[in-house]
């Protein structure tokens, strides 16, 4: 199977306030297209400056990050917008929504700036919608909406530009368990449909639902296991 993500050593490093924190050091892995990744780790562990370099939103101190075969470093800031606007979908805990405007209009978003047609986004869009079951809520703003309902929104949104990897940030995090059990479910259909699917979770039984867990710990890479489900 095609190596989608390959990381060399990566280590990332903050100064605050005079003092050198390291967030991670020595990460070293591979993960392939299709693969249903889940990431675990405490708070302070590294989960999330490893999914902010996973997305392009931020870059490592040293080592090498390799996304499609293209060296992140090597890319000036038109070429990173790009890769993150076109080639990966973000689902965040807080979904990001714009409160204003409809499930239609937050979903064409991301495709305002591929230079796509304003017929084919909304094309596209409402495709989308109807793919995670919101075809009859297209003209709601999310204060309409639940937060499962929203949150299928934010997942339309991922999926609209067709990217190579779906980044999911504690999905379920603001939702009760049933509504995050039907979150789970669709995502594991995306994953099913040939979706690659990165995962940030501190619930075990979330993390289940994947195929491969990592565990940080003092940002490094404690373990890395098919998981048991």
């Amino acid at each position: 199977m095609e190596t989608l993500i390959e990381m060399q050593d990566i280590a990332k490093t903050y100064t605050t306030g005079g003092v050198e924190v390291k967030a991670l050091s020595h990460i070293n892995l591979q993960i392939k297209k299709n693969e249903y990744v889940a990431i675990m780790g405490r708070s302070g562990s590294g989960k999330s400056t490893l999914m902010n370099i996973f997305g392009c939103l931020d870059t490592p101190t040293t080592g090498r990050y390799l996304f499609g075969g293209k060296d992140i470093q090597k890319l000036n800031d038109n070429q990173l917008s790009e890769i993150r606007n076109q080639k990966i979908g973000f689902v965040f805990q807080s979904f990001n929504l714009l409160p204003r405007v409809s499930a239609l209009k937050n979903t064409e978003l991301p495709l305002v700036y591929t230079g796509i047609s304003p017929s084919e986004r909304l094309k596209r869009a409402t495709e989308a919608l109807k793919h995670v079951g919101l075809g009859n809520r297209l003209h709601h703003k999310p204060s309409e909406l639940s937060g499962g309902q929203r949150q299928r929104i934010a997942i339309a949104r991922a999926l609209v530009t067709q990217p190579a990897l779906i980044l999911a940030d504690e999905p379920t995090g603001n939702l009760d368990s049933k509504t995050g059990e039907e979150i789970m479910a669709l995502i594991q259909e995306l994953h099913q449909q040939g979706n690659t699917v990165i995962m940030v979770t501190h619930e075990r039984y979330i993390a289940e639902h994947a195929a491969r867990l990592i565990r940080l710990k003092d940002g490094q890479i404690e373990s890395d296991e098919q998981a048991i489900v």
